[in-house]
């Protein structure tokens, strides 16, 4: 058995003079927190033939309201052409300790232009846009495409940087102040050369952070020549959180192709979390013992013949996340089409629990009801509320990628989706009353990606 600890576990951090956002601990998120109401959603027009900006959706989720399911309201991005991707929070549960913080602005990066966007949702139901950082501004610090953006205890906000300022190699991150400044480059060049996503844990002063490839790489659509040729990753690099240095990278070899989202457990004490390898089609787990770090394979999705392919059909992992109470681990077959949902009590040996087919290649193409919209894409971006009850997806991964395997999504649109989960039991089970549909964008069909509700969520908060 492991020695990870329940978030309940956490008395050595005291906060008893707590003044910042979000909850104490995970358990208070999940016993204080109310349902979610809304969620805000990356929304985008790049790669369709729609000439209009990327946005921001605000969609309603309150199964009460008369208008479920529903985009209620969009903030447009003054520019054409960002490719809004990933987004994040100014703060989080981590700056506990700064007083005055708020959980108010959203950080929205464009993946393609390197474009800054700061959004005050203080009216939550009409976000507006408060400032941009222009690209010039970015580029100075010869860092390009930004993606993760996480909250850091001091009040600062860190994203990471998957390019240079010509779009080559290497990436790095790039640090703001809590005026929405640029502060400077946190890490010192060189200590990387991929980057994507990443998740620290201040507690053992270690952050994690995994790789796709140069922008120029990817941004063209995927060959596999690429792969061959070394040009996608396949490590996990373990910094000193303190000082901004590598002090050991992981190499996942060919079975951990392209390490895209990695998840720690959210107790402030644990020292395991996962990575999904999105072309390996591998989940690993990683974790730490006598004072190094480890990852195993501990989940491997087969490939799949099908009748328009060449090659066996991998399952494509492109996100995942782990319940607030670290007990279940969610994660998605974009090519596949299926979301699949784990029991982790035991992080070395997951047991899956569940799993929902709908739409990609080998899913459901009408999994709400044969007279309702046909879902194009597979399982993408996911979202799980507070309490580990619902579950929600969106299918756009990339839009060139988009483009390459579901060429139809361009003309139809992306959808959300949403499963009611049943953690006491372990099961999953579609809601056939909820997709939301942005096919029906005011400017023509768009495509949805990564989901955010405004209280925090499973892929936000991280604990001290």
């Amino acid at each position: 058995m492991s020695d990870a600890r329940s978030p309940a576990d956490t008395e050595e951090h005291h906060h008893d003079q707590t003044e910042g956002p979000g909850y104490s601990t995970p358990q208070a998120a999940i016993e204080e927190s109310d349902p979610e109401e809304l969620a805000y959603v990356m929304s985008l027009y790049v790669g369709t033939d729609v000439d209009a900006p990327d946005f921001l959706s605000v969609i309603d989720v309150d199964p009460d309201s008369e208008t479920y399911s529903e985009v209620i309201n969009r903030v447009e991005m003054p520019n054409r052409g960002d490719e809004l991707h990933h987004f994040g929070w100014n703060a989080c549960s981590s700056s506990c300790h700064v007083g005055g913080l708020e959980r108010r602005h959203l950080i929205i990066p464009g993946q393609r232009s390197s474009r800054i966007h700061v959004v005050d949702t203080k009216d939550r139901r009409e976000p507006k846009l408060e400032t941009v950082i222009e690209p010039e501004d970015v580029f100075e610090h010869d860092l390009s495409a930004p993606h993760t953006v996480h909250c850091i205890p001091d009040g600062e906000i860190l994203i990471s940087m998957l390019g240079d300022a010509d779009g080559e190699l290497p990436g790095g991150f790039l640090e703001l102040n809590d005026n929405f400044e640029i502060e400077g480059r946190w890490d010192p060049p060189g200590e990387i050369e991929m980057n994507y996503d990443f998740w620290y844990q201040p507690r053992h002063n270690v952050m994690i952070s995994t790789e796709w490839a140069a922008p120029k790489t990817y941004y063209p659509g995927f060959d596999l020549e690429d792969v061959e040729n070394g040009k996608y990753g396949r490590r996990l690099h373990v910094w000193d959180w303190t000082e901004g240095e590598v002090e050991q990278t992981l190499d996942l070899g060919e079975e951990g192709l392209i390490p895209l989202e990695v998840r720690f457990l959210h107790s402030p004490e644990a020292t395991h979390g996962y990575v999904g390898a999105a072309l390996s089609s591998n989940i690993f787990h990683f974790f730490e013992e006598g004072g190094d770090w480890h990852a195993e394979k501990v989940i491997d999705i087969e490939a799949r013949e099908h009748d328009d392919w060449e090659m066996p059909v991998p399952g494509l992992v492109t996100d995942l996340l782990v319940s607030m109470d670290d007990r279940y681990l969610f994660f998605s077959n974009w090519l596949h089409g299926d979301v699949r949902m784990y029991d982790i009590s035991d992080p070395a040996n997951p047991r899956m629990a569940d799993r929902i087919w709908a739409g990609g290649h080998f899913g459901d193409s009408h999994p709400t009801g044969a007279d309702d919209r046909e879902v194009i894409c597979g399982p993408q971006m996911l979202q799980l509320s507070l309490d580990g009850e619902r579950l929600y997806w969106t299918t756009s991964l990339f839009s060139s990628w988009d483009n390459q395997f579901y060429p139809a999504e361009a003309e139809k649109g992306s959808v959300m989706l949403k499963a009611d989960v049943d953690p006491r039991n372990g099961t999953m089970e579609l809601d056939e009353d909820f997709l939301v549909d942005f096919g029906d964008s005011p400017h023509g069909p768009a495509r949805a990606h990564e989901i955010r509700w405004p209280d925090g969520d499973c892929t936000s908060d991280v604990w001290q």
